[in-house]
């Protein structure tokens, strides 16, 4: 297994920032759709479901 890369504050201050314009340009009536799409993206990049199921799981949390 390979070790994780973490992203810097101000790298996750760069991916919010996109994620909040690209949720924009997708409307509120695509909104969820996009982000399933983008989890599905993110989830085939990362190569790992049982760390995908985790990371749902932390999202989760709080809401």
């Amino acid at each position: 297994m390979t070790a994780q890369k973490a992203l810097t504050i101000d790298g996750l201050e760069t991916v919010y920032d996109a994620l909040a314009n690209a949720i924009d340009q997708a409307g509120q009536d695509k909104t969820e759709l996009f982000l399933v799409k983008l989890a599905l993206l993110n989830a085939h990049a990362l190569g790992d479901a049982e760390l995908f199921q985790q990371q749902l799981q932390a999202a989760l949390l709080d809401l």
